[in-house]
């Protein structure tokens, strides 16, 4: 049975080689956290410190426009979760993450990422090609936020999330994808 410290290895190791040295060094750095369903891991009131791989579970990142919740967008399983911005610069942003289920992950604190970037080049790679696909997703949802119909909106984001679609209650799909839940409603029986 694969142990959840070989899960994040094994994502690690789809980018890069991890070395035997690099292999303890995540072990040292990298702690276990579970978060209930509907707990804040990130609040936009504070920096964010800290990042988090998702090894089950799914969170939502949003901030709040007139005191409505505005879904930005949804990561599960096998993704890191942080804000950016905030994780980066070390200032406030406007991000929340939440839970939408009881999520088990790894932590990896900003200062820990740093050391890790300094000492084994090979995290800069993995960072730099991990994070080619969560750049494409985000063009991706532009062009179809700016350019397309509500039915198209709704059939890329069936696409973009067709592992968790289910998973993600109505509201904050329809908040995602900028229509009225009676819109989503109504695409969804046309399905």
């Amino acid at each position: 049975m694969i142990s959840q410290f070989d899960h994040i290895i094994a994502h690690f190791s789809q980018y890069i080689k991890v070395s035997e040295s690099l292999r303890n060094e995540l072990e040292s750095r990298l702690s276990f956290h579970i978060f209930d369903k509907g707990e804040l891991i990130q609040d936009a009131d504070k920096i964010c410190t800290k990042s988090y791989f998702i090894l089950k579970g799914l969170v939502r990142t949003y901030y709040l426009k007139d005191g409505v919740e505005i879904s930005e967008y949804f990561s599960c399983e096998n993704e890191w979760i942080n804000s950016p911005k905030s994780f980066i610069e070390r200032t406030k942003d406007i991000y929340y993450i939440d839970c939408l289920e009881k999520t088990e992950t790894f932590c990896l604190k900003v200062n820990d990422l740093g050391y890790l970037f300094d000492h084994f080049p090979e995290m800069e790679r993995y960072a730099r090609l991990s994070m080619g696909s969560v750049f494409g997703h985000l063009m991706e949802r532009i062009t179809s936020q700016r350019f397309t119909t509500a039915k198209e909106k709704y059939d890329h984001f069936l696409n973009t999330y067709k592992g968790v679609y289910h998973r993600i209650p109505l509201g904050m799909a329809a908040s995602y994808l900028g229509i009225t839940q009676s819109t989503l409603s109504r695409l969804r029986k046309e399905k």
